[in-house]
Parts: C-alpha cells; structure tokens; sequence
C-alpha cells in the first residue's frame, strides 16, 4: 500500500467539551468495524484521553516511537510501538501520548511528521488534536486528506470561537472541500439555529451529532466506544451515518455485532458516578 492510499482524517476544535475526543474514537471503531485498517493517534501530548476511555494501557508510547526514529530512522517500524484495542471480531491500532508531561514539551513536529508518513500500511489514521493552532497541530492538518471540525454551537462565545476557527483554517489555504463541519450536540435547547449559524459561516454544516451523555457516560464505563456498547443510541447512529459519509458505504446493521456484557472484576474508581444499568436495559428494549 503507497502513501497515498492512506486516508489521514484530524478530529479538530476551537473549544473544549467539544466532544472531540469521542468523535475520534468512534470514528476509529466504526472504520474498523467497517474492515478497514485503522490507527488512532491521540496527539493531546499533555492531557490525552483516549487510553482512559478505551480502558487501555500501553508499552510504549509517542515518546518511544520519537526515540526510535531519531536513534535508527531507516530500521523504524511504527507498528512496534503502537497497542491493539480488540473487542470482539474488531481491532484497531492506537498510538498513545507520553505518560509524563516532561516528554510531551520533547516530541518534535518533524518526528511526528515522520511517525505519521510511516503509516502507510493503514487504510485510514485518525487524529486527535489539541483545540489550539500550535505548530504541531498545523503540520497535522497539512497532512490530513480529511479535517472532522467539531463544535457545539449551543451559546455565542462558542459558535465566536467555531466562526473564528473556521476562518483561520480558510485563511492558512486548507480547501473547503477538505474541512468537514460537524455539530455537536445539535438537538440541544438554544436559542442559535443551525441555519443561523450557516448563515454567519457562509457554509453548510456537513454533520449534525445528537446529544446522548446517558450513552457516552455509559460507553466511558464500559470502556468501549458507543457504536461497540450501545447500538441503539441515536448518537452512535449519527456516527454511523458519519462513518458511511467518510467512506461512501451504506451502512449495515450492527446492533448484534458487539453483544453488550458487563465488565468483570473491580468497578472503575468513579463508577460510583455512574449509576447502575436501568438506562442501558432500557435503551435494550427499545
């Protein structure tokens, strides 16, 4: 497979809460599910949250494949230093962020560059990013095929920071065509429209994502991404439907595909927070 054939798509944001992080990881799960060869790359260098939500520890990290490539570039191979999450028949491949916060302000552009570009092998990447224009993240957004720009448009310092985002990403060249703009949590109560705010961007919305924090609550307990826990939900739905856009297949029915089982041993630290799984058997039953 040449470089070419790798589809890199960045999950970026202006805002924090934007539910970022779980776009990316359900957007993994779903290429995956879907038969394609797939790496998750949580570029949030400080604070990264993928490996939480997924439940996940890892040998190495970003750090290590940095160390790698700098001591013996021509002998590098990535796969070595990415960890497998699996659940059931689906597996998709993730890179994780240094464990220390020191190593985060070490890991350089060029060899972020270069760790991802041997990525060749994968059908599609998915990046994580930081809600900031730093160098990094820039270099990232060069690189991608696809840019998933996510926000909540539910107040107007956020749908400010969305226009503003917007503009800046028109102003550094990145084609329209490129940027896909995705809402989130469009079916909250507010007061500004979607239209409204197409109206102020002078573009249209290429997404609208539900709000379920029931199903994301639920899928951050199980450790498992929503469309693998809870098929049902009208969210994991939508990122289904985002999925199938990404790919230009025709959904399938997935909802026996994961069969739903509670996790062994020890509860979470905070899964008093929780509460217990009434939702969920509702959901079930629908």
């Amino acid at each position: 497979m040449d470089a070419t054939s790798s589809i890199i798509i960045s999950v970026f944001s202006t805002s924090s809460g934007s539910g970022k992080t779980v776009t990316a990881i359900n957007l993994a799960a779903g290429l995956a599910e879907e038969g394609y060869r797939t790496c998750l790359v949580d570029l949030d260098l400080q604070f990264g949250d993928v490996m939480g939500y997924l439940d996940m520890v890892s040998d190495f990290t970003i750090a290590d494949a940095q160390r790698a490539i700098l001591r013996n570039e021509e002998k590098f191979n990535v796969d070595d230093y990415l960890t497998e999450y699996k659940c059931g028949d689906t597996a998709f491949s993730v890179l994780p962020p240094p464990r220390e916060i020191n190593d985060a302000y070490l890991i350089s552009v060029e060899a972020v560059e270069k760790i991802i570009g041997s990525m060749k092998g994968f059908n599609f990447v998915v990046l994580d990013l930081t809600s900031v224009f730093s160098t990094l993240n820039l270099a990232m957004l060069d690189m991608s095929t696809v840019i998933n720009f996510v926000g909540v448009m539910d107040f107007l310092p956020a749908v400010k920071n969305y226009k503003v985002g917007y503009d800046t990403l028109l102003r550094f060249d990145y084609e329209e065509s490129k940027i896909c703009l995705v809402e989130n949590k469009a079916d909250s109560d507010r007061y500004i429209k979607a239209r409204d705010v197409e109206r102020l961007l002078g573009a249209k919305i290429y997404h609208h994502l539900p709000s379920d924090p029931q199903a994301i609550t639920y899928s951050i307990r199980m450790g498992k991404p929503l469309m693998y826990c809870v098929p049902l939900s009208p969210l994991t739905q939508s990122y289904w439907e985002l999925v199938s856009r990404y790919t230009n297949r025709t959904k399938k029915s997935r909802i026996a595909s994961h069969p739903v089982q509670e996790r062994k041993g020890k509860k979470k630290l905070l899964s008093w927070l929780f509460g217990d799984d009434d939702w969920l058997t509702a959901q079930n039953m629908k």
